[in-house]
Formats: C-alpha cells, sequence, structure tokens
C-alpha cells in the first residue's frame, strides 16, 4: 500500500526541477532590475497621480513576491522543503496573490488611461498626496483583513500533507465550493482582459486613422504604447495559466492518476505567471529615448514600402 502511495506521489509530483530552477532565477533577477530601476523613476513621477500611485503597489506587490522566490528556487535545488508547512502553504499561496494583484493594478492603470483618452484629460490624480496614501492603504488593508484570512483558514487545510514536500494542494481543488469559486476567477479575469483588449484595438484604430503619417509624433500614441505593454504582459503571461485552469480543474476532479502530467503543467503555467515581475523593467525601457528613435525608425522603414 505505500509503494503505491509513493508511486502515485510520484507520478502525480507537479514540481520538475530543471524546467523551473533557471525560470525562477531569471524571474528573481529581472524583478530585481526592474523594482531598482523603476524606484529611480517614481522620484520623477506626479505622486498624487492615480497611474503612479498603481504602479508604486506594482513595486510592492513584485517586492513581497521576490522576497518568497529564493525559497522556492531552495525547495527546488535540495527537493525537500524545510521551512514547515504553514510558511510553504505562505509561498504557494502567494504566487496566486501576486498574479491576481499584479492584474488588478494593470486594470486600474489601463482604466485610468482608458478614462484619460475618452474624456479628453491631461490626468486623473488625487487631491493631495495623503488622499493617494490613504487608498493605497485601504487597499492593503484589505487584502491583509480579507485574503490573509482566508489563506490561512481555507488554503491546504483540508487534506493532510507531507512537511518535507511544498506547492502539491491540488487535491484542494475537488470540493465543490472551491472549484466554483476558482472558474468563476477564471471567467473574470479573461472577460476583462477580452474587454481590456477590445477598447485598446478601438482606440488604436481610431488613432491610427486620425493621425497616419504623423503618428509618432503624438504623445498619446506613445501612452497607447505602454498599453498595449500592459495587455501584452496580460496575455502572455496571465491568460495562459487561466485557460489551462479551466482543463486542470476538469482533469483533477475526474482523473484518480496524474499520468497526463496534467499537475506538472499547471506548475510550469503558474510558474510563468511570475514573469510579469519584468513588466517595470520593460517600462522603464520602453520609455527611454533609444527605444523610442528605434521604433521611429521601424515605422518610417514600413512606411518606404
Amino acid at each position: 500500500m505505500d509503494e503505491q502511495n509513493t508511486s502515485e506521489t510520484s507520478s502525480c509530483d507537479p514540481i520538475v526541477a530543471h524546467h523551473l530552477i533557471p525560470l525562477y532565477f531569471l524571474v528573481l533577477i529581472g524583478g530585481l532590475l526592474g523594482v531598482i530601476s523603476i524606484l529611480f523613476l517614481l522620484v520623477k513621477m506626479n505622486s498624487r497621480s492615480v497611474t503612479t500611485m498603481a504602479v508604486i503597489n506594482l513595486v510592492v506587490v513584485h517586492g513581497l513576491f521576490l522576497l518568497t522566490v529564493p525559497f522556492r528556487v531552495a525547495y527546488l535545488i535540495k527537493g525537500t522543503w524545510t521551512f514547515g508547512l504553514p510558511f510553504c502553504k505562505f509561498v504557494s499561496a502567494m504566487l496566486h496573490i501576486h498574479m491576481y494583484l499584479t492584474f488588478l493594478f494593470y486594470v486600474v492603470i489601463l482604466v485610468i488611461r482608458y478614462l484619460i483618452f475618452f474624456k479628453r484629460r491631461d490626468k486623473v490624480e488625487f487631491y493631495r498626496k495623503l488622499h493617494a496614501v490613504a487608498a493605497s492603504t485601504a487597499m492593503w488593508l484589505l487584502v491583509i483583513v480579507i485574503v490573509v484570512p482566508l489563506v490561512v483558514s481555507q488554503y491546504g487545510n483540508n487534506e493532510e500533507y507531507n512537511e518535507q514536500h511544498c506547492f502539491r494542494f491540488h487535491k484542494e481543488l475537488v470540493r465543490d465550493y472551491v472549484q466554483v469559486l476558482n472558474y468563476m476567477i477564471v471567467i473574470i479575469v479573461i472577460t476583462i482582459a477580452m474587454v481590456l483588449l477590445g477598447i485598446q484595438v478601438f482606440i488604436t484604430l481610431s488613432m491610427v486613422r486620425k493621425l497616419r503619417h504623423s503618428l509618432l509624433s503624438h504623445q498619446e500614441f506613445w501612452a497607447q504604447l505602454k498599453n498595449l505593454f500592459f495587455i501584452g504582459i496580460i496575455f502572455i503571461c496571465f491568460l495562459p495559466y487561466q485557460f489551462f485552469r479551466i482543463y486542470y480543474l476538469y482533469a483533477v476532479t475526474h482523473s484518480k492518476n496524474c499520468e497526463d502530467k496534467v499537475a506538472f503543467y499547471n506548475e510550469i503555467f503558474l510558474s510563468t505567471t511570475a514573469i510579469s515581475c519584468y513588466d517595470l523593467l520593460l517600462f522603464v525601457l520602453g520609455g527611454s529615448h533609444w527605444v523610442k528613435q528605434k521604433i521611429i525608425d521601424l515605422w518610417n522603414c514600413l512606411l518606404c514600402r
């Protein structure tokens, strides 16, 4: 019986170190460079701007997540979790929290930029710096009051787990209320992403029709390119996991074993959401004069043809 359980655990093991160690090393390096570089840029940004406040919160989210990455790497290298089951649950949940909070701040940034475009306003900002701080504080209090207690009380508490092995909480997904909640989150995230893409395509096409050859000389166009950058991260880093999640929820419920390695692929898709930590670094590089000049040269080259 023990041999059978061991075999099943081995076949259902979602962690394959040689796939994930390089990924998390790249995430850690790129994320730290992004956080450091954006801090220099934030000094010059309007502290009352709603967009600036969202970016600051994005820095905090990435920073908190990056603090947990070394523990993931240590586990992948050693193959044994030595930091206790409660901390394992926290580190495991942090990857999900990071993904959804990052997505939330992307939505805030994009909605504010869309309001600026449609209402023909220069910016959307708080009346005072204190209001901006209060809004961020209120948001984080909600996370601490609602999300943290849910993680502590519900995440990985319905089954028994080996303290030496981490990130294997897929058995929780067989419960009906957990399935319903996950399906709801998947539908909401995909729907919002599609709506944002539709709005962005409409805005971009309307600008191309209106400005045509003078497109690159308008500051508003460069702002819309940054919007496409955020949407690109959503579709590259987040949506593949959300789409696979639909199949994964079905497979976990209806499959008695993991011979098709569905748990492994879920871990791969989930881990790729961490690549979003590169957003701050790319945001800084995307605003550089050199990058803008290369885009202008490419656009002029295309027009010449």
